[in-house]
């Protein structure tokens, strides 16, 4: 697979760095996904959306192992979950992209499946440009081109109608649609709700409680509601989605600093 970071010798990969790939590195978690889903959703739906996000533009792009693990001290109660401090997090990754930066790739994009990693992420980003002479940016693994348009659920956040298709679409056996949750303990309020609310998008006040709080299943959404079809509509948006994302930060130039004092 040309578009994988760790499939070449150290040689062959001294020779991409005048190509100048953009280097990607998914980040995704290990956690409860509801009685129906298995812990890996995170990652393995992001490492997916990514991988077919290479595989349409595999000489634009080098693609990192996946970061299998994140900030998960809210869903400690329930069992099986493995969580990673905000500060190992956001270190582990930095060690990361700076390594990339030090052998002299210049556009690096973390790709995030774990939406209580995103605020560490940034941060992760925005102190490789300011620690490096590099560009590098945070961003999830798409919006499914208008999701809206083809799922039913009014709310939607986790172990919801579009992971639970994005993983009957990848991996229809290892998912237990029999013991599918509709959940939705936390409604709309006027300015916060959990996740994304059909019509009003996401929460302006945004607070991560205990998940134990918020949900009994694990589920905030209708899983009931997934299917291979819906699955495959987000999934393909999703990683067209982020190859043309990737193409246009890849054309981003990196402007000199100026030093005013």
């Amino acid at each position: 697979m040309p578009y994988r970071y760790d499939h070449y010798t150290w040689p062959e990969l001294k020779s991409l760095i005048p190509k100048q790939p953009v280097v990607v590195l998914p980040v995704g978690s290990t956690e409860d996904h509801g009685h129906h889903l298995p812990l890996d959703v995170d990652t393995f739906v992001v490492a997916s959306v990514v991988d077919a996000s290479a595989q349409l533009i595999p000489e634009e792009v080098l693609v990192l192992p996946e970061v299998a693990y994140g900030f998960e001290d809210h869903h400690m109660d329930f069992p099986g979950t493995i969580t990673v401090s905000d500060e190992h997090l956001l270190h582990f990754v930095l060690d990361i992209t700076k390594s990339v930066a030090h052998h002299g790739f210049q556009k690096i994009m973390i790709v995030n499946g774990h939406g209580s990693n995103a605020p560490i992420l940034e941060l992760a980003a925005r102190r490789t440009v300011t620690e490096t002479d590099v560009h590098c940016a945070s961003v999830g693994p798409g919006a499914g081109g208008g999701f809206e348009d083809y799922t039913e659920s009014d709310v939607m956040s986790h172990a919801d109608e579009v992971e639970t298709s994005a993983y009957l679409y990848l991996n229809e056996e290892a998912v237990q649609m029999d013991k599918a949750a509709s959940e939705v303990k936390v409604g709309v309020s006027r300015f916060y709700w959990r996740g994304w609310a059909r019509g009003k998008g996401s929460a302006p006040l945004k607070m991560m409680d205990h998940w134990s709080r918020i949900t009994d299943t694990g589920v905030i959404g209708d899983a009931t509601k997934g299917t291979v079809e819906k699955g495959e509509k987000w999934f393909n948006a999703s990683a067209r989605e982020l190859a043309d994302m990737i193409l246009e930060f890849k054309q981003i130039p990196i402007e000199p600093r100026v030093d005013h004092h």
